[in-house]
């Protein structure tokens, strides 16, 4: 399976931002996509996922109220609508998919085995 993300840029504090990801290859091998992000010296922290059989979503709790994710079958495509971005949420994004089971944990980076290359987020004040 291969992720493809796009839509990063610089937002003002406040502002928003979408990001998608487009999944290609084998799709029938994941049921679950998200996205995890990165700053320079910090590990990988995951953002939110969502089950693609139902539609069900986790987040992490800095960002709930402010992301959604969201995803269509149809075209494997997943979406980030990111608002009242701030400083913090800047970072480096990456799709991430795989086959998940049972609660989702956001804090392991290392249950997931498909990744893309990422796209920067950056964030003024």
């Amino acid at each position: 399976v291969d992720l493809l993300e796009s839509g990063g840029g610089s937002a003002q504090a406040g502002g928003s931002l979408r990001l998608s990801c487009v999944a290609s290859g084998f799709t029938l091998m994941i049921n679950c996509m998200g996205w995890f992000r990165q700053v320079p010296g910090k590990g990988r922290e995951g953002v939110a996922l969502i089950y693609t059989s139902d539609d069900s979503t986790y987040y992490y709790d800095s960002v709930k109220g402010r992301f959604t994710i969201s995803h269509v079958n149809a075209n494997d495509t997943l979406w980030l609508d990111m608002t009242a971005l701030t400083p913090e949420d800047t970072g480096m994004y990456y799709c991430v998919a795989d086959i998940c089971v049972g609660k989702i944990d956001l804090s392991a980076p290392q249950d997931y085995g498909y990744w893309g290359q990422g796209t920067q987020v950056i964030v003024s004040s």
